[in-house]
C-alpha cells in the first residue's frame, strides 16, 4: 500500500476512534451506559414508538446488544414494547421521559451545539464525503471474499 495513503487510513481509523471514545466519555458522565444510550438516542432522536428494528438498524448496534439494552431498561421501568404486526415498538415511560431527557437529549443538544459552529457547506462536505467513503468501503467488502 502506498505510504500516504497508509498515513491517511490511519489518521481515518483514528479520528473514527476518537469520535467513538468521546460518545463513550459522554455516555459515562452521563450516568448510563453505551448500548443504553444507543437505544434512548434512536428513540429521542426518530420519536416515541420508533420500531425495534429501527434501533437496530440507525445505531449500527448487533441485535444482541439492543435487545440486551432493552430488557434492562424495560426492568427500570424506562421504556416498554408494544407489538406491532410483525414487529414492536418503543415507548417511554414517564420516568423514561425525564430520564431520556436528561441523557441522550443531553448528548443530542450538545451535538447540535457541536455543528452549530460549522457553516452549511462544512456540514453537507463532511456528509458528503463520510456517505462516499461508506459506499466505497461498502463495495469493495462486497467484491473482497476474504473480508
Amino acid at each position: 500500500m502506498e505510504r500516504k495513503t497508509s498515513e491517511r487510513l490511519h489518521r481515518i481509523n483514528y479520528l473514527m476512534a476518537e469520535t467513538d471514545a468521546l460518545y463513550h466519555s459522554a455516555a459515562l458522565q452521563l450516568g448510563i451506559s453505551d448500548s443504553a444510550m444507543l437505544v434512548l438516542y434512536t428513540v429521542y432522536d426518530y420519536g416515541e414508538g420508533c420500531l425495534l428494528s429501527n434501533v437496530y438498524h440507525l445505531s449500527g448496534a448487533s441485535k444482541q446488544t439492543v435487545n440486551s439494552a432493552v430488557r434492562k431498561l424495560e426492568r427500570e421501568d424506562i421504556l416498554y414494547l408494544k407489538p406491532d404486526g410483525r414487529g414492536k415498538r418503543i415507548y417511554l415511560t414517564q420516568k423514561g421521559k425525564r430520564y431520556t431527557e436528561q441523557t441522550a437529549g443531553r448528548l443530542y443538544a450538545t451535538e447540535c451545539n457541536a455543528l452549530a459552529t460549522w457553516t452549511d457547506a462544512e456540514i453537507d462536505a463532511y456528509l458528503f464525503l463520510m456517505e462516499k467513503y461508506a459506499q466505497s468501503l461498502r463495495e469493495q467488502i462486497a467484491k473482497d471474499a476474504h473480508v
